[in-house]
Formats: C-alpha cells, sequence, structure tokens
C-alpha cells in the first residue's frame, strides 16, 4: 500500500503520447490503441486519467509534434500536467492533481520507456505512491545508434527490472493492459 495517507485511489498516467515523442516508435500503433483501451476502461471505472505532455526544444508548446496523438483524447475534465523534465513530477503540478484526487496508486502508460517512463516511475515510488508499468502499454523509439539495445529489448529489460522494485510500505511491478483491474482499485 501507498505511504501516502487517505490516498485510497487509483489514477492511469498517459505520459507523453506526443506525435513527436512516438513517431518513430517501436509498435507504436499497437501501444497506442492499448493506451487507448486503457483510457476507456479507466474512465468506465471512475478511475482519473492523468494526461502529460512534454516539451522541449523539438517540441514546442503548441506545435504539432507537442500535441497529443490524434487517436487518443483528452476530456476537459481530465488534468493535463505540462513538463519540462523527464519525471513527470518535477518543476510540475502532477502531485497537487494527484493530492487532489486522493490518487496513491499510479497505473504508468506512454513514451519513452527509457527516459521519462523510467523517470516518472521512480519519481512516483520515492514520493510515497505505489507504481505499476502496464507493461504492453508503453514504448520507445530506437537509440541503437547511440549505444542503446534495441527498442523491444529496452521494453523488456525495463517490464523485468521494474517487476523486481520493492520499498518500504509501497509496491511496484508490472501487469498486462489486459490484466489492469480498475474497479479493484477505486475507493472514493
Amino acid at each position: 500500500m501507498t505511504t501516502l495517507p487517505d490516498r485510497p485511489r487509483t489514477a492511469l498516467l498517459v505520459v507523453d503520447v506526443q506525435n513527436g515523442v512516438v513517431a518513430e516508435a517501436h509498435d507504436r500503433d499497437r501501444v497506442v490503441a492499448t493506451i487507448a483501451a486503457l483510457v476507456e476502461r479507466a474512465r468506465a471505472a471512475g478511475v482519473p486519467v492523468v494526461w502529460v505532455q512534454h516539451r522541449a526544444e523539438d517540441l514546442p508548446a503548441g506545435s504539432e509534434p507537442w500535441q497529443i496523438v490524434p487517436e487518443l483524447t483528452r476530456r476537459d475534465d481530465e488534468a493535463l500536467v505540462h513538463k519540462a523534465y523527464g519525471d513527470s513530477f518535477e518543476d510540475t503540478d502532477l502531485e497537487r492533481v494527484l493530492a487532489d484526487a486522493r490518487v496513491g496508486r499510479l497505473v504508468v502508460t506512454g513514451a519513452q520507456t527509457d527516459a521519462c517512463i523510467r523517470s516518472t516511475l521512480h519519481g512516483g515510488f520515492t514520493r510515497g505512491y505505489d507504481a505499476v508499468l502496464v507493461a504492453d502499454a508503453h514504448t520507445t523509439e530506437d537509440l541503437s545508434a547511440y549505444g542503446a539495445p534495441p527498442p523491444a529489448q529496452v521494453i523488456a529489460h525495463t517490464n523485468l527490472y521494474w517487476g523486481f522494485q520493492s520499498a518500504p510500505g509501497r509496491t511496484a511491478g508490472t501487469v498486462e493492459a489486459t490484466d489492469v483491474d480498475f474497479a479493484a482499485t477505486v475507493a472514493a
């Protein structure tokens, strides 16, 4: 259980699923479709969906690369967190958004696996959140030209690595999208 007091709820985080981030991502269409299905399931279960949108020199705010992919649509009543660092908590209002919704458990999806996804998982976990990575709902681009393993190996390694995280009073792990049970984690 989370170490955060009076935070019984779960939130689905959709991190950086933006045109310029996932344009060349490994298995992009399948991952985006998996995230879209999770968003609909979260909404149906009354679970907050929190969207995270990165800005950088190559992702200037308002530009086409900065936009969330067209296959995903954020509702006006769903939180949108803007960030400039890998960790979605760093210098953003994500913590306030989650506190206001009484969220203590994060279900994390998005991109890029080896950057913002890992940073956000660690950021939430060290802040006291339970942090679950949806194993088949995150992706990254091919950075093997820079010495990284191929994307499928990066994804597999991150799933393996996150599946063995532990800390006092918190839980971590991975789960396949079909096994995410939003209804079991909703509390008033």
